[in-house]
Formats: C-alpha cells, sequence, structure tokens
C-alpha cells in the first residue's frame, strides 16, 4: 500500500511547565484552562467539550507515549511543533523538549518545526482577550544576528535528532509569518542571505541540505486567529527566496469558515487549483478540522465552521490523497490542522461530541 506521510500541527501549550506562560494561563495548567472554562455561547454551539484523555500535561513523556501510539496507530506519523521565540528565549518549546523527545516511540514516527513567528498579543489571556486591540507583549520579528542563534539551535538540538522528518535528506523546516520574517530580517534582500545561510550551516552539520517550507496564505485572508500579520495580504512573494514547498496552517487563511464544511470544500478545492496554477513550487496538500476560536473570547466570536462531523471531513482527507496522488512530490506529504487546536476546534485529539471519529477517519482514508 502507498504510504502517506499525515503530519499534524502541534499547539505546545497544554502544559503549566512553562512559567512564562502563567501570564496568560493563570491556573498553571497552560491554556487547557480556556478549554476548561469554555461556555455554549448560541443554542447550536457545540461547546463546552471535554478531552476524553483528560486535561493531560502533553510535556510528560509518559502522556505523550500515549498520544504518540495512538496518532500513530490511525495514521498520524509527524507531528509539527509550533515553535516560538520572544525576548530573546524559547517559549512553550518544554512540550516538545520534555514530552515527545523523551517519549518511547515507533521509529516511523517523526516531527519537524514551524516556526511561529507571529507577534504575542493578549489573545491568550481571556480575561483581557476580547479588547486586546494593537497590544504587543513580544514581538516575533527578529535581527539577523538573532536569527543566526535560532539557526544554531535549530541544527544542533532538533534537526539531529534520529526522529526528525527529513524529504531527500533535507530536514523540513517550515516558517509561518512571512511578513514578520522580512521585515526583522530587514526586506527581502537581507532574507535571502538570512535563508541562504541556514541552509549552508545545515549542509555543514551533515546534511544534503535543508527543505525549506513556508504557510501559504489566499488573497482574503481575515486574520481570524487575531495574531496574524498576514491578514488581508497574501504572502506569495517568495519567488526569489530558496523556499522549497507551500502548504496551508489553516483554511480561514484563505476562506470565511463561517459556514457549512462543505461549502468550504469546495473553495478548497479551487485553491489547490490556483495555486497549481500559479505558483511554481511544491504544494503540500492541507486539511483543517474546522475553526471556532470563541473558547479564548468571553464575548461571542463570529467564524463558526459548521457540520465538519468526522464524516466530511473524510471528504476533505480523500481530496488531499488525490491531489498527492496526482502530482509528482517529493513526499507524500499532507498537512493537517492540528492534533490539538482546541481553543480553535479543529484538533484530532478525541473528545466528548465525536469520541475518536476524525482519528478513526485518517484510519479509513491512508491506512
Amino acid at each position: 500500500m502507498k504510504k502517506y506521510d499525515i503530519a499534524a500541527y502541534v499547539w505546545p501549550a497544554y502544559t503549566g511547565d512553562e512559567l512564562r506562560s502563567r501570564i496568560f494561563w493563570k491556573e498553571g495548567m497552560g491554556e487547557w484552562q480556556s478549554v476548561k472554562n469554555s461556555v455554549k455561547k448560541y443554542p447550536e454551539h457545540n461547546w463546552p467539550r471535554y478531552p476524553l484523555w483528560g486535561y493531560v500535561n502533553e510535556a510528560d513523556p509518559e502522556v505523550m507515549e500515549m498520544e504518540i501510539a495512538c496518532a500513530y496507530e490511525h495514521g498520524v506519523n509527524v507531528f509539527i511543533y509550533d515553535w516560538y521565540w520572544y525576548d530573546g528565549r524559547p517559549f512553550l518549546e518544554n512540550c516538545l523538549n520534555d514530552g515527545f523527545l523523551k517519549a518511547k516511540k515507533p521509529e516511523g514516527m517523526k516531527f519537524y518545526l514551524m516556526w511561529a513567528n507571529h507577534d504575542a498579543n493578549n489573545l491568550w489571556n481571556i480575561d483581557l482577550s476580547d479588547d486586546f486591540g494593537d497590544v504587543v507583549n513580544w514581538s516575533g520579528k527578529v535581527t539577523f544576528e538573532n536569527f543566526k542563534t535560532l539557526v544554531h539551535r535549530w541544527i544542533e538540538k532538533y534537526f539531529k535528532e534520529p526522529s526528525y522528518y527529513k524529504i531527500e535528506n533535507k530536514p523540513v523546516f517550515m516558517i509561518y509569518d512571512y511578513y514578520n520574517l522580512v521585515s526583522g530580517l530587514g526586506g527581502k534582500e537581507k532574507t535571502k542571505e538570512a535563508l541562504i545561510y541556514f541552509i549552508e550551516e545545515t549542509k555543514k552539520a551533515g546534511f544534503e541540505g535543508l527543505h525549506l517550507q513556508l504557510a501559504a496564505w489566499g488573497k482574503n485572508n481575515l486574520n481570524y486567529s487575531g495574531v496574524d500579520s498576514n491578514g488581508n495580504k497574501e504572502a506569495c512573494d517568495f519567488t526569489e527566496l530558496p523556499f522549497s514547498s507551500i502548504t496551508n496552517y489553516q483554511f480561514v487563511h484563505f476562506t470565511d469558515p463561517d459556514r457549512d464544511y462543505l461549502e468550504i470544500l469546495k473553495d478548497v478545492k479551487e485553491e489547490y487549483d490556483r495555486i497549481d496554477k500559479e505558483y511554481d513550487i511544491t504544494y503540500f496538500p492541507h486539511v483543517s478540522v474546522g475553526w471556532d476560536n470563541n473558547p479564548r473570547y468571553k464575548r461571542f466570536r463570529p467564524g463558526v465552521v459548521k457540520n465538519n462531523t468526522p464524516e466530511n471531513f473524510e471528504k476533505a482527507l480523500l481530496m488531499a490523497k488525490e491531489y498527492a496522488d496526482t502530482h509528482a512530490l517529493p513526499a507524500n506529504l499532507i498537512t493537517v490542522n492540528s492534533w490539538n487546536e482546541w481553543t480553535e476546534t479543529s484538533y484530532l485529539e478525541p473528545d466528548s461530541l465525536y469520541g475518536y471519529g476524525y482519528l478513526e477517519a485518517i484510519k479509513k482514508v491512508f491506512k
């Protein structure tokens, strides 16, 4: 049977071990606090809902061992860890360092990093999130000199791990926010210089090179997440930069989520076709489970995907599989949002509403 790499994004905030996180989640359990305290905002709203595994600490290697085993059994064999750097040091890194990397796992279970280089505002603090405005607690931008520090941390601490995901012996590394990247490094030419430096340092470490991946954005992104500098912009001005591929992070980056899931899938198919036609770069197909970030707010927040059942999610998976099967991709990689984005209501982890339904859909399509 054909092998696929099903890669699910991991939001590393479901742990209280990172002390700096308590300025946002004072109960000391990470963003489980917002999940636990969520409420129904209108009669048909499918909240509150509960994790079948409980409010576990995902920086605990025994917890992650259980989660990895479940993911792998159902066909998810790659975790893409959101990785943060604020104020000259990493943020929420312990979920990967202490959880995934210390857990026992099958040889085929891999991970790679997505540098989530967006700014951090008051979105994560539910006491302030309704009116967070333009407050920036930490900037996601870095200078070229700071970037060099990050490069060596990524290479030494992660790329050399046996479980790091590679394509053609090139570690895969994804960057989320194009505009923060370029503005922090000092423009497009400086960004090109910085990325070439990154590639050369990776080669010096013994790899064939570096597979640089960029988050793809559509023309009509409305910044539903509240943190994206790419709002209302299409970050595709990368033709002269050494990126190897693009993929999406979320459907909301190119379409309105406030609709039926099957209607959204029509836009997804159009976006697949548009990227195929307009860009001369490898595109790895993406599937999102849904969208509803009301658990992060006290007031109702518009933008809620409807009818995103496991059965309809399966239709999205089949569409992504068809794309992979009909394109000459360097790897049969499909990205999924996400493993555990509970406060954006786009997760695979089993819950009180659909049980293991989303995971079973992946298993049915790919295993």
